[in-house]
């Protein structure tokens, strides 16, 4: 009896350098932004077919050609950091990988000071 052996197409992986970056505290008002970096490390060219932020506060732009096997991309995250407050915001990527892959921004805006130095008050001698 001759014995059948299943044959794997040649398939992309995705695999991301870090899937969290904590900004901090970062100050209100002050958009930050981080890189992601990854890799194909399958056998076949890797395309993301979709990279969708969890909130229209956070925007993302992406390696949008084909990746090679062995070769990067990068996904960058811009979070505008307008509403004081701790905040936890994902990135759903979605290409010819398989499961969509969750990154996620992390960190606390502090808020902007009322009055402050900015207005000193001037005292009477």
């Amino acid at each position: 009896m001759a014995q059948k052996v299943a044959s794997v197409a040649p398939a992309p992986q995705i695999k991301f350098e870090k899937t969290t970056h904590d900004f901090g505290n970062i100050p209100q008002g002050t958009p930050v932004t981080t890189t992601f970096i990854f890799k194909n490390a399958g056998k076949a060219p890797l395309v993301l077919s979709n990279v969708q932020a969890s909130c229209g506060c956070t925007t993302p732009s992406y390696t949008k050609e084909p990746i090679a096997p062995g070769k990067t991309g990068t996904i960058t995250a811009t979070y505008n950091a307008a509403g004081a407050g701790q905040f936890n915001k994902s990135i759903t990527v979605t290409s010819n990988a398989g499961e969509p892959v969750v990154l996620m921004l992390q960190g606390t805006v502090v808020a902007k000071e009322q009055g402050g130095s900015a207005n000193p008050t001037i005292q009477p001698k």
